[in-house]
This record gives C-alpha cells, structure tokens and sequence, in this order.
C-alpha cells in the first residue's frame, strides 16, 4: 500500500513537471497551428545551460533560472523569426517538418559541446527529502510542482486576463479579422512562441535534476510529451495539465504493482486508443482550437 501511495504522491508531483514543459507545446499549436516537435530538444538544452552555470559559475539551478528563462526566450524569438513565420501555408504539417530540423540543429551544437555524456543537475534540494503523508518525497518535487502551478497560473492571467490575451484570443478564433481590427498578428505569434519557449527553461531545470540527461534525451521526451498534449486535447492548457498528472499517476502504480514494461506499453497504448476513438483529445474541441 504505501508504494501504491508513494506513485500517486509521485506521479502528482512529476505530473506537474511535466505539464510545466507541455504547455508550450500546446500554446504553441493553440495560438500558431504550430506542432513545435523541438520542444523536447529546447527542454534539454535549458537543462544543460543550468547544467553548465552551476557546474562552471557555481550559480545554484533555481536563481539561474533569471538567466535562463531570457536567454530560452531570445531563442524563441530567434527561431520564430528565422523559421516559423516563413510558414504561410500548411503550417501544422510544415511545422513538423521545421521544428524538427531546428531539433537537430540543437541536438547536433549541444553534442559538439557537451558530447554524449549524461549529465544531471545537483543541490541541496535534489538530494533533500521531506516527509508526505508518511512518506518521504524529494524537496525537489515539491518546489518543481509549486514551480509549474505559479508559471502555468502566469500563463493562465497572460491569456485570459490581460489586453495581450484578448487579441491572443482573438487571433486564435479568426486570424485574418484579428489582422483588420487592427491586431499586429505577427508581433503576437512571435511573442507567443518566444513565451512558449522561454517556459522551457524552468522545465528543462527541473528535468535536469530529477534525471540523468544528453542531447539523445530529446527523442524520449517529445514523444511524451506529444502524448500528453494529444491526450489532453491539442491547443488545451488545461488538458495539458490533467493529462500529464493522470498519465504519470496511472503509470506509476502499474509499475510499481506490476512492471516498468507494462506501464510503458500503457503510456503509449492508451494514445492510440484516444486517436482512434476521440482523436481531439479529451478536452480538445472536435472542429476547432482551444487555448
């Protein structure tokens, strides 16, 4: 019983980690019509460069979060320019095609200059426990949880409560009349990415330290995190955010209770059987986007 507990408490907390690096996934197709298949391979690349300033400037993982949050941000906007705005046409398929070609780029710069070791990410808070309900939880799981709910709450005001959001919002119903009210569409888009972007920074830090990590990292994790923005309904934040803590709680227990083989084959079985009954997702709208 207290290992069925001990995944649930778990797979809450990852959850939220995980729901913290699909969100820009999903704000990026919810807003873009962008499938940003480099969203895997910019979580890892945050990860190294907090990897990189606490093991060379001895800067602690959560303070260089100051750094990296702009410098992830200036990325996005560096490759919304050079690459996603260029789309005019067949964006979601071409997307797929783009980012994935930015994913190797990255992926083949960060192994030039880290190699293929697996690194990870250490402090006083990643080794640290505290005790939960009679079991003890690494601190890094509890700050990474609150993390993810103070930013994924920042998004939520961004999009819902402020003049940015409201002509986001608008552009996501009708592009072309959010242009002639006088909108600047391609400002919004490229600030939308760079936000979805910037988020990968706190992501790919908590990642870092909760798991041994390479450039090769990439290819595991946009798979789930795909799954998870599928599952929840592409274009949903929300959905985003059930499905992740779903998916890690269900997989935990059928670990710990069964095998790690089985839970894998769950995490992926479950995704073809939400393509072919409910390809929208769960929360997702059968002919039309949501954010």
């Amino acid at each position: 019983m207290s290992l069925v507990l001990g995944s649930v408490v778990l797979g809450i907390l990852s959850g939220g980690i995980y729901a913290l690096m699909a969100v820009g996934l999903t704000l990026s197709f919810g807003v873009l019509e962008v499938v940003n298949i480099a969203q895997g391979m910019f979580v890892i690349a945050a990860a190294y460069l907090s990897y990189a300033l606490q093991r060379y400037w001895h800067i602690d993982p959560l303070l260089g979060l100051v750094i990296t949050i702009p410098v992830m941000f200036l990325l996005g906007l560096v490759v919304e320019w050079s690459f996603i705005r260029r789309l005019k046409q067949d964006r979601v398929m071409l997307s797929i095609l783009v980012s994935w070609a930015v994913a190797l780029i990255l992926e083949g710069v960060v192994g030039l200059i880290f190699a293929d070791d697996f690194r990870s990410i250490h402090s006083w808070y990643v080794t640290a426990t505290v005790p939960v309900f009679g079991l003890y939880v690494p601190d890094i799981y509890l700050i990474g949880f609150a993390l993810a709910v103070v930013l994924m709450g920042l998004v939520y005001l961004l999009v819902y409560r402020s003049r940015f959001g409201a002509a986001l919002r608008a552009m996501v119903q009708n592009r072309e009349a959010a242009a002639l009210l006088g909108i600047d569409v391609q400002r919004i888009s490229t600030l939308t990415f760079a936000i979805a972007t910037g988020l990968t920074a706190a992501g790919g830090m908590l990642f870092g330290a909760i798991q041994a990590f390479n450039a090769d990292s990439n290819l595991d994790l946009i798979s789930r995190l795909l799954i998870i923005v599928i599952l929840g309904g592409m274009g949903s934040m929300g959905g985003a955010l059930v499905a992740s803590v779903g998916l890690l709680v269900a997989v935990n227990i059928i670990a710990v209770t069964w095998t790690p083989n089985w839970s894998t084959f769950f995490f992926f079985g479950i995704t073809i059987l939400v393509l072919v009954f409910r390809p929208q997702g769960f929360f997702g709208a059968p002919a039309a986007r949501k954010v």
